[in-house]
């Protein structure tokens, strides 16, 4: 029984760690900056690919192109 409670404590003592934790990240404000940065690095990197992806396409249609013209 002193295990359990032990081990009840312990999950309460650490939920309220994470808990406290949250909190002060949540009402941080460099948090925030921190998330819309995360974003806005993600969107250009959508769209870079998006870039590379359509340039790699358009370029592989020219080059067959001039292969069969070649042959």
């Amino acid at each position: 029984m002193n295990t359990t409670l032990h081990l009840t404590f312990s999950i309460s003592s650490a939920f309220s760690s994470v808990s406290a934790a949250v909190r002060r990240f949540w009402s941080d404000e460099e948090g925030a900056t921190l998330v819309e940065y995360v974003l806005l690095v993600a969107l250009i990197g959508a769209v870079c690919v998006t870039a590379v992806t359509l340039l790699g396409t358009s370029t592989n249609t020219k080059l067959n192109a001039a292969a069969t013209t070649l042959h």
